[in-house]
């Protein structure tokens, strides 16, 4: 991405009586709406060559024009750290991210995240808001993420994102039995008293929509494919608990560790061994914000999660 944005177009006979705001967020559609706000104010984007105002009305005509110096969104430090690129161009980057990598610097981890990791590897996303990402994984959840590298793409994500036409789709597995698939539609929001978790909440919650079906029953658990309709914080570990089907190593929304009555030796120290929920972002699916072209990717699980499923079969066949 280069430093310097600059942009020029005519204004059409058409837009007569349009606020430049508007005019411009027509124009200009790979930008929003507020960025270019930002623009008319800095005195960044001009009308033939002259400083407006947002709310000023056009006549049609006119040469609309922004030569931009794009500055730094935060001060972050690059910092070289793994990451495992499943698909990079001009425009975007799919991550696979692995447990334990925090996504986004925040109080306890403002250093060794995957955004410090992202500016080391391509430093001019410093220049894009949240240096690119636009959606996250929890700290202990494995998978894919889709990072914008342009303004303009980061633009054309944010709006799939609010469209939910971005297809995300995990593997998880839930403690207990379930007889069959089905959709949680329970809106959510923070815990009333804890304020670092999140629940499904009755008043003020946000609209959270989880569809999810089996795809394999054990004896004690269930291996399910799950997909967001929307895509609030914890949201598959919020609702899959509170339709009474934690996943397992979920101690914040599961409770401790329920070994299961029987369970082997060898069953009991791989469930003793899984240290975080068992949760894979396994395939990721968009339209390329330049191509227009809708793509999808897909990873596979963690040599962990792969394990627990084997020691799940191998308990279940077994009996």
């Amino acid at each position: 991405m280069s430093d310097t944005i600059k942009l020029e177009e005519s204004v059409p006979l058409s837009f007569r009586g349009m606020r430049l705001d508007q005019a411009a967020s027509d124009l200009f559609k790979g930008f929003s709406r507020s960025r270019l706000q930002l623009w008319i104010k800095k005195g960044d984007l001009l009308v033939d060559g002259n400083i407006r105002r947002s709310k000023d009305k056009l006549i049609g005509g006119e040469l609309l024009s922004a030569n931009v110096m794009l500055e730094p969104e935060g001060e972050w430090k690059p910092e070289a750290i793994s990451l495992d690129i499943v698909f990079e161009d001009e425009d975007i980057i799919v991550i696979n991210k692995p447990a334990g990598l925090v996504v986004h610097p925040a109080a306890g981890n403002y250093t060794g995240t995957l955004l410090n990791g992202l500016i080391h590897h391509i430093s001019t996303n410093e220049k894009i808001p949240r240096a690119g990402i636009v959606h996250r994984l929890d700290k202990d959840t494995t998978g894919l993420m889709v990072v914008a590298k342009t303004l303009e793409s980061h633009h054309s994500l944010i709006k799939q994102l609010q469209s939910r036409t971005v297809s995300r789709e995990y593997q998880a597995i839930a403690q207990g039995i379930m007889t069959g698939g089905g959709t949680v539609k329970k809106p959510m929001g923070r815990h009333p008293q804890i304020r670092t978790k999140m629940a499904v909440v009755g008043h003020g919650g946000k609209e959270a929509i989880t569809h999810y079906r089996v795809i394999e029953k054990f004896s004690q658990y269930t291996h399910i494919r799950v997909k967001l309709e929307t895509g609030r914080t914890h949201q598959i570990r919020v609702h899959m608990a509170d339709i009474g089907y934690p996943l397992i190593g979920d101690s914040v929304y599961g409770g401790r560790l329920k070994l299961p009555k029987g369970a082997t030796l060898k069953l009991q120290t791989v469930l003793r061994g899984f240290r975080r929920q068992a949760l894979h972002a396994g395939r990721l699916g968009l339209i390329h914000p330049t191509s227009n072209q809708y793509i999808e990717w897909h990873a596979p699980a963690p040599k962990d999660f792969v394990i627990l499923l084997e020691a799940l079969k191998t308990e279940t066949n077994n009996e």
